[in-house]
């Protein structure tokens, strides 16, 4: 039986392949190989979805400087799907905390720089008041919220390839604990969206 957590949510976005890694060997920050899936409908129905209840993003430095660098450039772009712009929409009007121990100011609008513990930080979110805290990919952050046993609702894109090495987002020696499946979805190329919670 799944028992919501009381007060806000932390949900985490992430894709990976299908032999379980979010980036390639040797190049972490190379994200082509997600490109030919994200822009299927269904990645682009599952983030849509995600982000319709969140009211805060939490991005990790390399995270933030990617996805603010260029989903503000989708709206109003000529031709751009209804739900990318959306999605861009609600990235610049939300707020946003970033986790960065280089970046003395933030260059985005609706942005918090913090230095601090990303545990801390998020159990400090969870005490205000607001929607979903949405982490958008940024590996180091939901790698520590697993550890800590903060993560309530996990949502992955798995994408049929093989990338045959690299960073893998669920490292041993995670908290054990059980989940429960709230959605499903597969689409083109074999793509399929997944949404746990998880069971406290």
């Amino acid at each position: 039986m799944t028992q919501q957590t009381a007060g806000r949510r932390v949900v985490t976005n992430m894709s990976l392949s299908l032999d379980g890694h979010y980036a390639k060997p040797g190049n972490p920050l190379d994200m082509g190989w997600v490109m030919p899936y994200a822009v299927t409908d269904i990645a682009r129905d599952h983030l849509t979805s995600l982000c319709e209840p969140a009211t805060t993003a939490l991005l990790g430095r390399v995270n933030a400087e990617g996805f603010l660098g260029f989903w503000p450039t989708v709206i109003g772009m000529q031709g751009a799907d209804p739900r990318d712009e959306k999605f861009a929409h609600w990235l610049v009007d939300t707020d946003k905390v970033v986790l960065s121990s280089t970046l003395d100011q933030a260059p985005w609008e609706r942005t918090t720089l913090v230095d601090r513990p990303t545990a801390e930080v998020v159990a400090d979110l969870k005490a205000t008041e607001g929607g979903d805290i949405l982490v958008l990919s940024s590996a180091s952050v939901i790698k520590a919220l697993l550890a800590a046993g903060q993560v309530d609702r996990l949502a992955l894109t798995i994408f049929p390839v093989f990338l045959g090495g690299g960073p893998r987002l669920f490292d041993d020696g995670l908290p054990t604990g059980q989940w429960t499946l709230v959605s499903q979805a597969a689409g083109e190329h074999g793509t399929l969206a997944l949404v746990y919670d998880r069971v406290r």
